[in-house]
């Protein structure tokens, strides 16, 4: 059992109202859907309260609760194969030419990809934080996200080449 004092929620709960707005953007960043991003948040901001006591700086806890989102998103990643969304209508026709199955080409890409190397495209891109804040997030230093984002980036653009050719291939 963990023995929380008065004085530690109270700082957490100020932390959470002070600061719940602009991680939640942050985490609708890194799922892309409202309701995940809650969830993910929520999961996040509980990881870090059982570990109030451990951090020493708070004036990192932003960084902290980023990389437990992005460590998170990770392992929901992971575990999630398929995925089916219901509608009542059929979506419309591809036009020619058209990528239809982009996005899931690149998510399939993405899951090829190494965790760290994710996690700073992710950051990088679809957060839109800056090198300097993806490298504080990850704990590496800039040079080294600059270069794990460039790596990341052409192995997609190969992943995606690939499922192109093959569904040339199969039409």
């Amino acid at each position: 059992m963990i023995a929380v004092t008065s004085g530690t929620h109270d700082e957490f709960r100020e932390y959470v109202v002070a600061r719940g707005a602009a991680l939640l953007r942050a985490a609708r960043q890194v799922t892309g859907d409202p309701n995940d991003a809650e969830d993910l948040l929520q999961t996040a901001l509980t990881k870090t309260y059982l570990a109030w006591e451990r951090i020493e700086d708070r004036a990192a806890l932003d960084g902290y609760v980023r990389r437990a989102m992005v460590n998170i998103n990770i392992s929901w990643w992971r575990r999630r194969r398929l995925e089916e969304y219901p509608s009542e209508e059929l979506p419309e026709p591809v036009p020619p030419g058209a990528r239809p199955h982009l996005p899931e080409q690149v998510e399939r890409a993405l899951e090829g990809l190494p965790a760290r190397m994710r996690a700073a495209i992710v950051l990088r891109y679809c957060e839109d934080m800056t090198e300097q804040e993806v490298a504080n997030v990850l704990g590496v230093s800039v040079g080294t996200v600059k270069s794990t984002v460039s790596r990341g980036m052409a192995k997609l653009r190969g992943a995606l080449a690939a499922a192109d050719r093959r569904l040339e291939a199969q039409a």
